[in-house]
């Protein structure tokens, strides 16, 4: 056979999953892998779930020719495939690099002109009344509203205790936050630490800023009270840049980001007031770009055609020797 490998000849699937999910015979197991198991084996394709080793991973994936799905993977092979939450529920990443930050997105041409507004338009409704209308968000947010300055450059810190961050930052979070503050004038700053940081030293460095500087706010106030007065978003390249857009609301960059199409990226602390300038003044496709990056470009843990839309994006990169 010659031309492109349909993905019926994959004949076996093993997903690479953490050893808290595989405990209680797999008890942990994430209902989007369960959905994509169950649907597999149906179609008559072997599954089998394994512990994400990440020191083995490439010598496990020499010892068969299954198609390997690595739970947060960040490999490159042409049997792999990595997947992850794409930063909001229920959409995934499967990848040929990584998730989120390093994934593939980031590389690929973004053409609003090339999307139908009335495809774009509803999926973009349905987003914004379930996760700015039900006030929700990735990570558990304040049940009571918070007022916020109108007006404000709104900064969202990230955690480097839990992610790669150093990877894909062109600063440091305090190079950011002095930046910010420095070039503010009487401009109020809010700043919202991430919800999964501990530290003290940055906790200390936030509350001197807010006590030298009377325009600066820190807070824990849901996201969605901040973004709906916020002029600009900053961050190094948070999913608060997504929601960002849910509000309309512009976001500038301080770090490599797979969503970098809709916002405007900045490379050193002396570039962000230009940035959140010219953020600012630039005309949005938001609801063209949300379509495109989660509607075409990541897989819905919760759409019927999941099994189906998963095959497709396998079957358009299928090694020919399988």
């Amino acid at each position: 056979m010659t031309g492109r490998v349909v993905y019926q000849r994959v004949t076996e699937f093993v997903f690479h999953v953490s050893a808290a999910a595989l405990a209680d015979n797999g008890a942990g197991i994430a209902p989007y892998y369960r959905a994509l198991s169950d649907g597999l084996r149906e179609r008559g394709h072997d599954v089998a779930f394994i512990r994400h080793d990440r020191a083995t991973t490439l010598q496990t994936v020499s010892e068969d020719r299954a198609i390997h799905i690595l739970d947060h993977g960040q490999i490159t092979h042409p049997r792999v495939w990595n997947t992850g939450v794409a930063y909001i529920y229920p959409f995934w990443n499967v990848d040929r690099r990584g998730i989120r930050a390093q994934s593939l997105i980031g590389a690929m041409r973004y053409e609003p002109d090339s999307i139908d507004p009335e495809v774009a338009r509803p999926f973009f409704q349905r987003m914004r009344r379930r996760l700015v209308g039900g006030r929700k968000s990735r990570y558990s947010q304040m049940v009571d509203k918070t007022d916020i300055p109108e007006g404000c450059v709104a900064v969202f810190l990230q955690s480097d205790a839990h992610r790669g961050l150093s990877e894909t930052c062109y600063m440091t979070t305090r190079d950011m936050v002095r930046a910010v503050i420095d070039g503010a004038g009487d401009t109020p700053v809010v700043i919202k630490p991430h919800p999964l940081e501990q530290c003290e030293d940055l906790d200390a460095f936030l509350k001197d800023c807010a006590l030298w500087h009377p325009n600066v706010t820190i807070t824990t106030a849901n996201i969605h009270d901040i973004l709906d007065v916020a002029d600009v978003t900053v961050t190094i390249n948070s999913a608060v840049g997504l929601e960002s857009m849910l509000h309309f609301t512009p976001v500038v960059l301080c770090g490599g980001a797979d969503f970098h199409h809709a916002c405007l990226t900045v490379t050193t602390p002396e570039d962000i007031w230009d940035g959140i300038a010219r953020a600012t003044r630039r005309k949005w496709t938001f609801p063209k770009y949300i379509y495109w990056y989660f509607g075409i470009q990541c897989l819905s843990a919760g759409s019927a055609t999941l099994v189906d839309d998963f095959l497709e994006r396998i079957n358009s990169d299928v090694p020919e020797e399988l």
